[in-house]
């Protein structure tokens, strides 16, 4: 499955998938920004929600990184 239909994936069924899967779909799509300074940010970001033990909590900080899936979608 390529990463753009993960990506939809995902923008389709947020709330039903899971914080691992939109932590590992992120990790992926991370390599893909050509800026350094957006590539450190997200990878702090992944780790904050990596290091949280409530999966609520780990929901609530993935979605304020929904803007990436829609970033990545428009620089294909």
């Amino acid at each position: 499955m390529s990463l753009e239909i993960k990506v939809k994936q995902i923008l389709e069924n947020f709330e039903e998938s899971p914080s691992t899967n939109i932590v590992e779909i992120l990790n992926l799509i991370q390599s893909t920004f050509q800026s350094s300074i957006t590539q450190d940010y997200l990878m702090n970001k992944l780790k904050l929600i990596s290091n949280s033990t409530d999966e609520k909590e780990k929901k609530k900080l993935c979605k304020n990184l929904m803007p990436y899936f829609y970033w990545y979608l428009q620089g294909l």
